[in-house]
């Protein structure tokens, strides 16, 4: 198969696929009751696609209230302001319940609730920002975050001072924090400084403490596009993900026909684009630019000696792949350790297969060696000059009688029939290149 319709279904595989990951809004109806959302483990672009969808789902049965159940040690930045939007457009009382921590950007989160409730021996606090697996931010990133962080508390009438000092180590405050430590608050000390409305046991008794004992709760588990999303979404998953495109593209290139590395390398680029698109970090227009990208490296395998489309090719699929990111810094960091262990993977897979003969279709492995019965070609250039009769008639290639032996030969361009004389005009490596013999 040609090598364009292997690429064309190569593309058409990822589009398709990437559909799937888009997940399907559901709805139901009901009357007065409220909702509950639980925010488990780490909060990521997954955890912002359920959020969002849950909330639709308490819009749908006019949910009186919404109660956020958190248990979460934080997350990204991102997400968490993600959900921050969704919680102020929701126009219904919207309350924290931490159970039994609301750490990082989980604090964040319930600070952004119309009113917190911990259960006893619970904490909230220590939203120090720092860079996925680079140590901590810089001072930009910093206050902003604690700025954030005050501003939510203010929002709530709360002191945004110990707010402040959740962020940053170097705010102490008496009785509560020294110098040096982030602050985190257990249940009975955030009811202390005015960070806990109450401290409760379970859902019930949180109801009966905002006066609404009677509502009928309606929980919204995770659907499994948002924990499709959760997973290709993260920045280790992620670049496995980038590590598997990469190297099922290179292979399926250099492979012929459409096989198992094309299908890993669309599926594996299918789920990466399509769970950031779903997650909202990304556009369409990024998938557009990578499949452009695609195209222009066709083009350049087309047109070699260019370098142009091949340059921008590779251009806009690079970055469309960092674009696509949940931030510019972490994609760049993603797709280069994907592209060293792809290189890696594909040094080691040529070794091993080419070893037990899995990839004689793609490696020549034969050698022209003289017990097999290949001899190199005689050096003919002793011919030149002399004359001949042609033994076939040349069209123009054909054989001729020369110095006594049969000679593979060809004519200038001419037609040459048989037994005319000719001579051997020159020779150039393995061709003997001949012309009639002039008349005396």
């Amino acid at each position: 198969m040609p090598f364009y319709k292997r690429l064309y279904i190569w593309i058409i595989c990822l589009v398709g696929g990437m559909v799937l990951v888009i997940p399907i809004g559901e709805g139901t109806t009901d009357s007065r009751s409220v909702a509950v959302i639980k925010i488990e483990g780490t909060i990521d672009p997954g955890t912002s696609s359920y959020v969002a969808y849950a909330f639709n789902e308490a819009e749908s049965i006019n949910a009186a209230a919404v109660i956020i159940e958190f248990d979460t040690p934080g997350g990204y930045i991102n997400a968490a302001e993600t959900l921050r939007r969704l919680m102020d457009d929701y126009n219904k009382p919207i309350y924290a319940f931490v159970r039994p921590n609301a750490i990082s950007a989980g604090a964040y989160l319930a600070l952004a609730a119309d009113g917190i409730y911990m259960v006893a021996g619970s904490t909230i606090g220590a939203a120090e920002p720092r860079l996925l697996g680079m140590g901590e931010v810089d001072e930009k990133s910093l206050s902003f975050w604690e700025k954030e962080m005050a501003g939510m508390a203010e929002r709530g009438g709360r002191d945004p001072q110990i707010a402040s000092a959740m962020v940053r180590r170097d705010i102490a405050i008496d009785g509560l924090v020294e110098e040096g430590v982030l602050l985190t608050l257990t249940a009975r000390e955030a009811i202390e400084v005015g960070y806990c409305e109450g401290i409760v046991a379970d859902i019930a008794e949180l109801l009966q403490m905002v006066e609404m004992a009677e509502a009928e709760l309606h929980y919204f588990d995770a659907r499994a596009t948002d924990t499709l999303v959760s997973w290709t979404t993260n920045p280790f998953v992620g670049t496995l993900l980038l590590m598997i495109g990469i190297g099922g593209l290179v292979l399926e290139v250099l492979s012929a026909g459409f096989g198992a590395a094309g299908i890993l390398s669309m599926a594996a680029f299918a789920l990466y684009f399509g769970g950031n698109i779903a997650a909202g970090m990304a556009e369409y227009w990024v998938l557009i630019l990578f499949v452009f990208g695609i195209a222009l490296i066709l083009v350049e395998a087309f047109m070699p000696g260019l370098g142009v489309f091949g340059v921008a090719g590779l251009i806009s699929t690079l970055a469309s792949i960092v674009l696509a990111a949940v931030s510019v810094q972490t994609g760049m960091v993603m797709l280069l350790i994907a592209m060293v262990l792809s290189a890696l993977f594909a040094v080691f897979t040529f070794r091993y297969f080419s070893r037990r003969g899995a990839l004689r279709h793609i490696i020549l492995s034969e050698q022209e060696t003289a017990d097999l019965g290949y001899v190199a070609p005689l050096d003919q250039k002793d011919l030149a000059g002399k004359e001949g009769m042609a033994a076939t008639s040349l069209r123009p290639s054909g054989a001729a009688i020369i110095d006594g032996r049969r000679v593979d030969v060809v004519s200038e361009g001419s037609f040459i029939p048989e037994g005319e004389k000719l001579i051997v005009d020159r020779v150039e490596g393995v061709r003997v290149i001949v012309r009639r013999s002039e008349p005396e």
